[in-house]
């Protein structure tokens, strides 16, 4: 079952539960999609979705630092019940040191000697590690060993 269905599955699962938090949830994650879609005039695969769940997690911990910091409270539960739903929907997290790894496999099979070689190292750690990372976490590592080696 791929990851899409798995979420029309989880929506239909949610309704007859009546779980309005998690309706919610899958509601604006399916939104997001159908946006994908219709922007990109393509299918998403696996992922696609995986991408577009991270992109929301991103806006939602962003929200939630500007609802926190206005006191908020409310709003700020509402959007880490949102992320908790929309990360059960992203495959295991490399750690850092899986991370740091691949990284270093990377510059290696790549060449990479300094920061104008950074856009081939960050093609091949796409294809490597996405939905799997925080894609800007790990162009700041990979910034960070480039700019000293």
């Amino acid at each position: 079952m791929s990851l899409k269905e798995r979420i029309t599955q989880d929506m239909k699962a949610a309704l007859r539960a009546r779980d309005q938090d998690r309706l919610r949830a899958i509601r604006l994650l399916q939104a997001a999609m159908q946006r994908h879609e219709i922007d990109e005039r393509t299918t998403l695969d696996d992922i696609g979705v995986a991408a577009t769940v991270q992109k929301l997690i991103k806006q939602s911990q962003d929200a939630l630092e500007q609802f926190r910091k206005a006191g908020r409270e409310d709003l700020a539960k509402r959007e880490q019940d949102d992320i908790a739903v929309w990360q059960s929907y992203l495959p295991k997290q490399l750690s850092d040191a899986e991370l740091a790894k691949l990284i270093t496999e990377a510059i290696a099979e790549t060449g990479a000697s300094s920061m104008k070689d950074m856009g081939k190292v960050m093609a091949v750690l796409k294809s490597k590690a996405q939905g799997r990372a925080d894609m800007g976490k790990l162009g700041a590592q990979v910034k960070a060993r480039l700019g000293v080696g």
